[in-house]
């Protein structure tokens, strides 16, 4: 994002964060997460509207008035007041402005997954089925086709994770396989584990070894990473065997790895040479 939208996207957060706390239970942010979802997949499917609604030249006053006539009669006033004001602030572009109403519906289900003391769990579910994609590639490609209708790629996320996830885990995923915003599914994937440990206050850190790790060894990379970056660092451990030995560990954009198949890389690269 631009300037101008990282400004109004750090203005809009806490009002999304208000909105969140005025809900008692798991089923009204899971709704109102939902509502948003459906503004934005409206207004996907709409660029006039989406112009409209975007264009810094035109009055705020007169972007919210359309927006609430637009979706008045179709979705709760809290959904009504969250899109008046993500329509009244100056975004770069309109497709900024739609992407920040995307991330708040992820928001407050991951606020609803916080209430329910699952965020936890929310995090390593997301995870997990993040590396299934980074070893299924059909699986991934399938998923994220564009050509085939949301409702199946749906359906067939469904029938891969059905109930063996939490249900606001389905909901994230259900959202990430369906939006037309999202980069890839694996993207959107890492960037709601990187937001489900923002909201723990952690940092996360990506550990893939050829086997199982002990306790003893986890705890000891963990306190290690957290030393070397001078902040609590939680790890995500998975096992692939194409790694051979070692340990490949990834903390945001940085990659350290410490595995035979790197080592064993480098070596043909130097005879080929």
């Amino acid at each position: 994002m631009r300037s101008a939208s990282r400004a109004a996207l750090r203005t809009l957060r806490p009002r999304v964060h208000a909105a969140v706390s005025r809900f008692g239970s798991r089923e009204t942010r899971v709704g109102f997460a939902s509502e948003l979802y459906s503004v934005a997949t409206l207004l996907t499917g709409q660029p006039r509207l989406r112009r409209m609604l975007g264009d810094p030249a035109s009055s705020p006053d007169a972007r919210a008035g359309l927006a609430a006539r637009l979706i008045d009669d179709k979705v709760s006033a809290s959904t009504v007041a969250l899109v008046k004001d993500a329509v009244s602030l100056r975004w770069s572009a309109p497709w900024d402005m739609l992407d920040a109403i995307e991330w708040a519906g992820d928001d407050v289900l991951l606020a609803a997954a916080e209430q329910d003391d699952v965020i936890e769990d929310v995090e390593d579910e997301l995870f997990r089925f993040e590396r299934i994609l980074d070893n299924e590639s059909d699986l991934t490609a399938l998923l994220d086709e564009q050509a085939v209708p949301a409702d199946r790629r749906r359906e067939l996320l469904d029938g891969v994770v059905g109930q063996k996830v939490h249900p606001i885990t389905l909901a994230l995923l259900q959202h990430a396989v369906a939006s037309q915003r999202k980069r890839s599914l694996l993207l959107a994937i890492d960037d709601l584990i990187e937001a489900a440990a923002q909201r723990r206050e952690r940092s996360l850190a990506r550990a893939v070894s050829a086997t199982e790790l002990s306790s003893e060894q986890q705890e000891h990379l963990a306190r290690a990473l957290s030393r070397i970056y001078d902040r609590p660092i939680e790890v995500h451990y998975a096992i692939d065997p194409s790694v051979r030995g070692g340990l490949v560990v990834r903390v945001g954009d940085e990659v350290i790895d410490g595995s035979v198949a790197a080592r064993l890389t480098q070596l043909r690269s130097a005879f080929a040479g």
